[in-house]
């Protein structure tokens, strides 16, 4: 006897929710039902045979027929109107392949909810009809039936398992098997969404959500959703049980009738998003249970308050969304007004965006105080939309209602000072529920105070932190790179030179201007440092994060900082590859090229979520750091002291998911600002720390992730080449099982590659890991199954496969930084001093020597003895030798072009490293000799045939060039870089 997914997961779901199947033999004789079990959840067990459908039919008419019925007292009265009923929805499920599944499941579920009426009452009176009892769940037929087919013209798909709800298939679950590694959850999940919707999307139509479960996990999305947001349901305490078990706790949590109309009727949405689609909506399960102990809270009067935790990205708007739906629509609570307060202006826009985005009913901002007292004193009976602020100037009480609910979004600043006392001097005898997304300090008792009840466990009602949002794929981990620039001061030469600035100042003067300079502001925009830093930052984003085609943000000190990290970025990076966004003010005329309006700043940023656009790096200082939602944000670059709540919510717009390849999140740290602020605060759940996952973590788990996948080829000779080599390596993974641990294993070891890449640890494993990725993609199936191991290869692996890329990075081994050089050569103009070349007159010899027969050299030796002669008797500077030196050597080039082309190539390629080697001395320099080698990289890494006649070889060879410079401080020198480019130009 074989495991199946017919015989495992398939069955196990179907007792799960009606009970053990006594009988399924044909010759049984029963009343329909009474043979399947009773002790499930509240659904019936059916099998195909016993559902009334024929294959091209999405509803049961008949089960339909007597809900209608049942239901609804103008019908029973003339039954026939259920035909005119059954009519518009068939016509609805007909017109999905013109109107789309989209509009079409809008529909209907408004038919599902009583949005839709039909003139059946007295003199024509519209009535509304109602499909389902929402408020007697039991009163509804709830079957469950198993591979129920679906025919559309000549396609027929066959669904695992399907629950009917009054004859209306509301929940289609396809089931894998759980004992084959090489299948998962994802494949159910595809299959329905990329075969299913698209092939069959008349039975999509009633959907309310489709499941998708291998036996290990169990997931949930609603039509149109990536399979990558598909959400787990962990309403049950997350105890751990085995895998089966597991998964009935969704099963038993998920799939009761009273849940899933709760969900149809409380917890969907249908909204528009910012590409103008439309798009539904399902709550994610820790939605549901904030939305309902609020509800719960309110509706038994007591206790008046609680605090709710949910982690930042884990869908708080939305949250509120609900809760204000359902707390407007409750019976009990005799039409009440909800209040949605936030503390800042962006989260305003944020919420209210999301709330009319989908079309909420009864909606009002209070754009002034004035509106917001007008509003509450006229006990208007709505959902309205505030910022704390507006309570500044409330006198008194404005409303003294019971059932009046407001939800505070970020309860931890400003809602617990003078503000927060207004709002509740104004609303005395208001329900305040607190939401905060990220972790309350323990020692930050006021929140506590403020919105946290008694009886709830923690001081929260509703917990949902770092762990549960990244496990769910919620929220993605954040990976922090520290980045730091080592600041080497030069006491003594600071000293000497400040003293010389200052000479002629009073004592009060010299001390002020000594403060000044110390400041930390001084320190952070040294030109030498942003520079360093501009340039590391172009280098890493291209290549860590463009690879995935993701973007980023630079968070600057201040406004003046976002206009010099833009303008040194440009000299690295395209200037239409980044932007600036902050305020600005009237009168500001250095920032007139920023001053945009919400319209265009709006449109600024779906530029930055739009993957086809260029812009793809946001400076900031202090907008968007909150509140901005952009799941195409990968990377922040971080360059700016922030504390407490604001780091986290700052370094959190990187965690949202987008797309498969978006692993992570990460925060580069450029000051050093996360470990002294995870120290400094003491979170209440162990420390953010937990979440954040440092690089070097990911580095020590490499050396095992890479032995264990090698362990696979033991004894194979990975040096031999050819298909003898590869057949060696896949004669190692003789069979499925073999080849699906190495591909869980290998998968790992992607993972972490591409986590870590280009970091240069990774460089002595290079060559095992190519060899590895190609015997990879070698097994790999070429399509269909196993789609959660067998997975896309990164995009830096991809490259890594193909061709043997040397990745370079400077951050470990970073030359010093030297701020006297910033601070002093920039504003006191202090020169290098001349350096003598005691030995240049014998090197010199010696290079002349080598061409003594060969009169072309004879005037350059000359020039050469000259350019010598003057550097030793101090008449140039050491950079103003190099200039010459390159303007000798272009013409040594043009000398040399007469010999034949390969013997020309050959002495071109060392001619510069040749000239500079004769002619340097003791004194010379060592960027001298550095410069020389790195253009030699330039030649034979950077430039191509024919470059020199394209505008891309020309950019890429300058900003090469450019980079090499600017290792030596020297990019600034417009004479240097240009001689320099001319003689690569002319020769190479």
């Amino acid at each position: 006897m074989t495991f199946t997914e017919s015989n495992t997961v398939e069955a196990y779901i179907r007792d799960r929710l009606a009970g053990p199947v006594r009988s399924t033999r044909a010759d049984v004789v029963r009343e329909p039902g009474a043979a399947y079990g009773t002790s499930g959840i509240g659904w019936r067990y059916a099998p195909p045979a016993d559902v009334p459908r024929q294959p091209q039919d999405v509803l049961v008419e008949s089960w339909l027929r007597e809900a209608l019925i049942r239901l609804n007292p103008e019908i029973a009265a003339l039954p026939d109107r259920a035909d005119d009923v059954l009519y518009k929805l068939r016509a609805i499920i007909m017109g999905v392949r013109s109107d789309g599944l989209v509009k079409a499941n809008e529909e209907f579920a408004a038919w599902l909810t009583g949005e839709r009426s039909m003139p059946f009452g007295r003199n024509g009176e519209h009535v509304t009809i109602r499909l389902l009892d929402h408020v007697n769940p039991a009163r509804n037929e709830c079957v469950v039936t198993t591979q129920y087919t679906f025919r559309a013209g000549a396609t027929e798909k066959r669904a695992d398992l399907v629950l009917l709800v009054n004859g209306i298939p509301l929940v289609v679950i396809e089931a894998k098997t759980p004992v084959r590694a090489s299948q998962s959850w994802l494949d159910g999940a595809i299959q329905i969404h990329d075969d299913y919707e698209r092939n069959v999307s008349e039975l999509f139509v009633p959907n309310l959500l489709s499941v998708a479960t291998d036996g290990k996990e169990f997931r949930y999305g609603s039509i149109g959703l990536s399979v990558e947001l598909w959400g787990p349901w962990r309403i049950e305490s997350d105890v751990v049980t085995p895998a089966l078990q597991a998964v009935a706790k969704g099963v038993d949590s998920l799939l009761r009738p009273h849940v899933l109309l709760d969900l149809l009727s409380n917890f969907t949405c249908y909204a528009t998003d910012k590409k103008k689609r439309r798009i539904k909506i399902v709550a994610r399960y820790q939605q549901y249970d904030g939305v309902n102990k609020i509800v719960e809270r309110v509706v038994a009067g007591h206790p008046k308050k609680g605090l709710i935790w949910h982690f930042q990205g884990s869908g708080k708007s939305l949250l509120m969304l609900f809760a204000a739906r359902k707390l407007r629509l409750h019976p009990a609570l005799k039409n009440p007004t909800v209040i949605i307060v936030v503390d800042r202006i962006d989260l305003d826009t944020q919420i209210s965006s999301t709330f009319y985005a989908a079309d909420t009913p009864n909606l009002v901002k209070a754009e002034s105080r004035a509106e917001l007292q007008r509003l509450l004193g006229q006990d208007v009976r709505k959902i309205i939309i505030t910022t704390i602020f507006k309570f500044g100037e409330a006198d008194g009480v404005l409303n003294d209602r019971s059932n009046i609910i407001a939800m505070v979004d970020e309860a931890h600043r400003t809602q617990e000072g003078d503000l927060g006392r207004k709002m509740r001097e104004a609303l005395p005898n208001a329900f305040l529920f607190g939401l905060t997304g990220t972790p309350i300090n323990r020692a930050d008792r006021n929140t506590f105070y403020a919105f946290g009840a008694d009886e709830d466990q923690a001081g929260y009602m509703s917990r949902y932190g770092f762990e549960e949002s990244i496990r769910d794929g919620a929220t993605k981990p954040l990976h922090f790179e520290p980045r730091l620039l080592e600041l080497h001061i030069d006491k003594d030469a600071i000293d000497q030179a400040f003293k010389e600035l200052t000479g002629g100042l009073s004592d009060l003067d010299r001390d002020q201007l000594a403060k000044t300079a110390a400041k930390m502001v001084v320190l952070v925009k040294s030109p030498e440092r942003i520079q360093k830093i501009c340039a590391d930052i172009a280098r890493h984003f291209q290549d860590k994060v463009a690879p995935g085609g993701f973007g980023a943000q630079v968070v600057t000190f201040d406004r003046e900082s976002c206009v010099l990290y833009k303008k040194a970025l440009d000299e690295y990076l395209s200037p239409e590859m980044s932007d600036i966004v902050m305020t600005v003010n009237s009168g500001e005329s250095e920032y007139a090229p920023y001053n945009r309006d919400r319209d265009a700043e709006e449109k600024l940023l779906d530029r930055f979520r739009d993957p086809a656009d260029p812009l793809k790096i946001l400076i900031v200082t202090s907008k968007l750091l909150t509140g901005f939602d952009a799941p195409i944000l990968q990377a922040m670059y971080l360059d700016k002291p922030l504390r407490d709540h604001t780091l986290l919510q700052a370094i959190c717009r990187t965690n949202r998911p987008y797309g498969e390849s978006k692993t992570h999140g990460l925060i580069v740290d450029y000051l050093g600002v996360f470990d002294d602020v995870a120290q400094a605060i003491q979170f209440d759940e162990g420390g953010i720390t937990r979440v954040v996952a440092n690089i070097n973590e990911l580095k020590a788990k490499l050396p095992e992730a890479m032995q264990k996948c090698l362990a696979y080829f033991a004894g194979v000779d990975r040096t031999v080449t050819g298909y003898e080599g590869l057949i060696a390596a896949q004669n190692c993974l003789p069979n499925n099982d073999t080849r699906d641990r190495f591909a869980a294993d290998y998968s790992y070891l992607s993972r972490l590659w591409e986590a870590i890449s280009p970091d240069p640890v990774l460089s002595p494993y290079e060559s095992d890991y190519r060899w590895l990725s190609q015997v990879y993609d070698s097994v790999k199936p070429s399509s269909g199954s196993g789609r959660l191991l067998w997975h896309a290869l990164g995009a830096k692996t991809i490259e890594l496969i193909h061709q043997h890329v040397h990745i370079d990075t400077i951050r470990d081994d970073l030359e010093t930084l030297v701020l006297d050089a910033d601070l002093l050569e920039a504003v006191l103009g202090v020169p290098d001093p001349n350096k003598k070349a005691k030995e240049i007159e014998i090197k010199v010899s010696r290079w002349l020597h080598k061409r003594l027969h060969d009169p072309r050299f004879k005037a350059l030796g000359e020039r050469l003895e000259d350019l010598k002669e003057r550097h030793e008797r101090g008449l140039l500077t050491s950079v103003e030798f190099l200039k010459e030196l390159l303007n000798l050597a272009r013409d040594v080039v043009t000398a040399e072009r007469a010999q034949p082309p390969v013997e020309r190539e050959a002495q071109g390629k060392a001619a510069l490293t040749a000239l500079f080697e004769e002619a340097r001395n003791p004194e010379t320099p060592i960027i001298v000799e550095r410069v020389v080698n790195d253009i030699d990289e330039i030649v034979r890494y950077v430039r191509f045939d024919g470059w020199q006649n394209t505008h891309a070889g020309e950019r890429e060879v300058k900003l090469a060039l450019r980079k090499t410079l600017f290792k030596y401080r020297l990019h600034q020198d417009q004479e240097l870089f240009d001689r320099a480019y001319g003689y690569i130009r002319q020769y190479y």
